[in-house]
């Protein structure tokens, strides 16, 4: 790729002067006399390598350019600024730094440190960037091998359960789609998609047996059945990195009048997160095939969601879920076996 700079300055000797020593380097530039024809540039133009800013300007001088263009770019692929100035003092190269220039370069300016200042700028950025997107493609590839060990792991917690079959998996789902209709950035919706996978986890401290008990359950064993959100939660915790894992975990089975486990907490003492999870999991298990029954019929799923809205469901989430249950014309949103 080509190098570019442009050089913005309203005075036409320097800028004759400074195009001639970087073209002569074969550094392809442009002259721009003020800060508002470099916008206008900018918008029909691919992004330069670097740009030479004049601070002493009429209308428009270095700094305002500068702050305007760090407000354009919010971040995203900065292009490097250094600024020509003839003037020295302290003040005016602070102020410049904490604008985010890169570099001063005093004009008049000696060709071949004008050169230097403008090449070594432009391989410190191309570094930089060639760095960051090393620093992207590797975090990428732990989040898929993150992913790709936790849906491991949501398999093994769901074969446990003979009449389970992706249950951990569709808890995410459902969860994420609430999260994102209530607001969650991408990142928070990604996060609640983990907790909603690893919610069950703490099923791996409970006999199969039990789990897979076709019968009722007598109280001992209903025991050991509640047993699994603090199991789950224990585990969880243990990631440091992602504390807010153990959440789902731990507090999925709360409800939202205080009469749920294993803490019994009530109302937004639950974590927001957790009360997601929380309608999701209801849900999943009413649209789920069970060992005495088949899934319940779309309109007694979305009678009980609402009957039990503000009881054992949070009021807000309850009623994202039954617009998502009257979007689903067709009933996809349930377990779905070969019928």
């Amino acid at each position: 790729m080509e190098t570019s700079v442009v050089i913005v300055d309203d005075d036409p000797i320097v800028l004759k002067r400074a195009w001639s020593v970087l073209n002569d380097e074969g550094i392809k530039s442009v002259v721009i006399k003020s800060g508002a024809q470099l916008f206008e540039y900018l918008d029909n133009n691919p992004a330069p390598n670097l740009i030479l800013l004049d601070i002493r300007m009429p209308d428009m001088d270095g700094f305002a350019v500068l702050k305007e263009l760090r407000k354009r770019q919010k971040g995203i692929n900065e292009i490097p600024v250094i600024f020509l100035t003839a003037e020295e003092d302290e003040e005016t190269e602070t102020k410049g730094l904490l604008l985010g220039a890169m570099d001063f370069i005093r004009k008049p300016f000696i060709p071949s440190i004008l050169v230097l200042r403008v090449k070594n700028a432009i391989e410190l950025v191309s570094l930089q960037r060639d760095l960051n997107r090393e620093v992207k493609l590797k975090t990428y590839e732990n989040e898929q091998l993150f992913i790709q060990v936790v849906s491991s792991l949501a398999a093994a917690i769901d074969a446990k359960d003979t009449y389970t079959n992706g249950h951990s998996g569709r808890v995410a789902e459902y969860s994420k789609e609430i999260a994102r209709r209530y607001g969650y950035n991408e990142s928070k919706q990604d996060s609640i998609y983990m907790m909603g996978l690893l919610h069950d986890v703490g099923k791996i401290g409970v006999p199969d047996a039990v789990i897979n008990k076709p019968d009722r359950l007598t109280d001992e064993e209903f025991a050991l059945i509640k047993v699994h959100p603090e199991i789950g939660g224990r585990i969880l915790e243990n990631i440091k990195n992602m504390p807010e894992l153990s959440m789902g975990a731990r507090w999925h089975h709360e409800r939202y009048d205080g009469t749920g486990y294993p803490d019994g907490l009530k109302g937004e003492d639950i974590p927001e997160q957790a009360r997601i999870i929380a309608i999701a999991d209801a849900y999943d298990a009413m649209t789920s095939n069970r060992s005495y029954r088949k899934y319940m019929p779309q309109d007694k799923v979305r009678a009980e969601i609402e009957r039990c809205k503000g009881s054992q469901f949070d009021p807000v989430f309850a009623d994202i879920l039954l617009e998502m249950i009257d979007d689903d014309k067709d009933y996809l949103m349930r377990e779905i076996k070969d019928e």
